[in-house]
This record gives structure tokens, sequence and C-alpha cells, in this order.
């Protein structure tokens, strides 16, 4: 899998909607819960998801911007096995409306009724600094 690039990762996490996102709470431990990426992952590395300003998560996030990502995916690169994919990265709280607006998907209107005017709206950016995908018997890591 060493041909595997970023942008194929990409593209691979784009079809996998779901994802867990670890964080450190204030007592050290790890706390993870699933997130929709809303098939918004740029293949330089960034993954956005919203969230509440009043969830755990934020303030896990605003402690400590360390953060994993877990992906799994039924059929890997060309239809293969399974595909995991962990994501080591920092995370970034945006409270603008403007960035909102440009990540928004109507999909997100299920979770946030009054859309990218929802009170207490947060869009987190995860830059990836490091990549780790298996695919079967093959894996590959990227550092960016």
């Amino acid at each position: 899998m060493a041909s595997i690039t970023l942008k194929d990762l990409a593209e691979t996490m784009r079809d996998i909607d779901f994802a867990m996102l670890s964080t450190r709470t204030e007592n050290g431990a790890v706390a993870s819960r699933p997130m929709s990426n809303n098939r918004d992952v740029d293949f330089s590395g960034d993954c956005f998801f919203f969230s509440y300003d009043s969830a755990r998560t934020i303030a896990d996030i605003g402690r400590d911007p360390q953060v994993g990502l877990t992906f799994t995916g039924r059929s890997g690169f060309l239809g293969g096995p399974p595909v995991f994919i962990a994501v080591a990265g920092t995370a970034e709280l945006i409270r603008d409306k403007n960035a909102f607006r440009a990540h928004w998907t109507k999909d997100l209107d299920r979770w946030f009724a009054d859309g990218v005017d929802t009170p207490g709206l947060v869009l987190i950016r995860v830059h990836a600094d490091r990549v780790h995908a298996w695919n079967g018997a093959d894996q590959t890591e990227i550092e960016l």
C-alpha cells in the first residue's frame, strides 16, 4: 500500500460517514464519540465536524487540541478487505458563520435545526499530523 497517497486516503475517508473522535478529558482520560464528517475531508489532511459549544468535546479540545480520529470501512481500496484509518491531529475550534456556510451540508439540519444560525454552533477542524491506514495485510503511514 506504499503507493497509496494522502489524496487516496481522503477519498476513502469521505466514503466513511462516521469517525470516532478521541480527546483527553480534564482528568487525562480518553473520551471518544462518533462524529459525522459529512463527506467534508480535504486531501491536504483536514476533516471538519460540527458540534455544540456546550459539548464536553469542545471543552476537551479547548484544554488539549491534540485529538485522534478513527475510520473503519467495510471495503478498502479498490473493493478489497476492510480498511482502518487512524488520524493523529490538532483540532481547531471555529466560530465563524462564513466558515460554517463553507462546510455546511443539508444533512446537518437533522442535528442543528437552525442551520448555521444554530445558537452555540462550533466547527471543529482537525488537521492531520499523521495518518496510518491498514487494508488487509497492507499498511501505510503518512506524516504531514
